[in-house]
């Protein structure tokens, strides 16, 4: 054993998770990546552009990782990472291209990292991006054993013509709401709160306000990716404005898609509800603005739509078998959501 392993640090296990992806990311990037693992930095060739407009987002998964680490299942929460950042980039009106992710541990063990790549491969698959390269960092001073935090990076391309601005958006334009997966990959600050500290709940439970499906299971399922749905729409110039529902909820993020001058209006009930949402409100008694605030409340993304585009953007998104919800309208008033109670 030299110096470094007895600081608690395993090179030897470093190079092991290396040569495990080499065979995924020969799969799954294509001839514009150039190079492969191993040299200081990603190469991509970019595809050509006229007017090309780099949009990058960074973020992570939360508090959300906490219950992949006590209850040991850690192959879903890598596909929360990719979602968070490239549902981000396609909701600016960008083609995805790559993603870097940064795994931090206390100890390198390469089958859990291995887990933890499957979901990051798997969100790159349904992204159709390349994974261009990461870092995987052993400290074990820095974190307490069994602990790990993830960050990724994505980078997609846009003419410059085509990015969804606030000004694309009108008075008039129709709002969709493509259904979340699910919590996604917010919230669970208050979810543990209410679950495991308010209320002795378990991973094991079965709560009959889940209609009897899996407490764990229905935490742990993975934020949806919704680029497959909008490239299509986003091609063909269909969409006005789109909002990622994450942090902030339906209230804050919606008005980030809309111009001085316009409000949301949106139609409660207009939607399907997700037992999950109805018991964590019930749990917590949770206001409407505190819920709406927090959570997404069933709606992963949020589209604008000009309503001569409305009919061939249904089209495209049953064609992709993305549901999809008329959930209001945009109309004058300052930017921000109304909510509008059904009846």
């Amino acid at each position: 054993m030299n110096a470094y392993e007895k600081a608690g640090v395993n090179i030897a296990a470093g190079d092991t998770v290396v040569k495990n992806l080499q065979a995924q990311l020969q799969q799954l990037n294509g001839s514009n990546v150039l190079g492969g693992l191993g040299a200081f930095a990603g190469l991509y060739k970019l595809p050509a552009q006229q007017q090309p407009v780099l949009v990058a987002g960074t973020d992570g998964v939360g508090t959300k990782l906490l219950l992949a680490i006590q209850s040991g299942q850690r192959t879903t929460v890598g596909q929360d990472l990719v979602a968070m950042c490239v549902n981000d980039v396609v909701a600016q009106g960008a083609q995805p291209l790559f993603f870097l992710d940064y795994l931090a541990v206390a100890q390198t063990q390469p089958d859990q990292v291995a887990e933890l790549m499957q979901g990051i491969v798997a969100g790159c698959q349904q992204s159709g991006m390349a994974l261009l390269g990461g870092e995987t960092a052993e400290m074990p001073d820095m974190y307490a054993a069994g602990h790990y935090d993830l960050a990724g990076f994505a980078l997609g391309v846009a003419e410059q013509s085509a990015l969804l601005r606030p000004q694309r958006v009108q008075a008039g334009d129709v709002l969709l709401g493509l259904p979340s997966s699910g919590l996604h990959s917010n919230g669970f600050s208050l979810v543990r709160q209410l679950l495991f500290k308010e209320h002795a709940y378990q991973f094991s439970d079965n709560p009959a306000a889940l209609a009897g499906a899996n407490l764990l299971d229905t935490l742990l399922t993975p934020t949806q990716i919704y680029v497959q749905a909008l490239l299509p729409l986003l091609q063909q110039k269909l969409v006005a404005g789109a909002a990622h529902i994450t942090g902030g909820g339906l209230l804050e993020n919606v008005p980030r898609m809309l111009p001085a001058g316009l409000q949301a209006q949106i139609n409660l009930g207009s939607w399907p509800q997700q037992p999950i949402f109805d018991w964590l409100c019930d749990l917590g008694h949770l206001s409407t603005t505190e819920a709406y605030t927090t959570f997404n409340m069933g709606l992963g993304m949020v589209l604008a739509l000009h309503p001569a585009d409305l009919k061939a953007a249904q089209q495209q998104l049953a064609a992709q078998q993305q549901d999809f919800y008329r959930i209001g309208v945009i109309k004058p008033g300052p930017a921000t959501v109304d909510l509008v109670e059904a009846g």
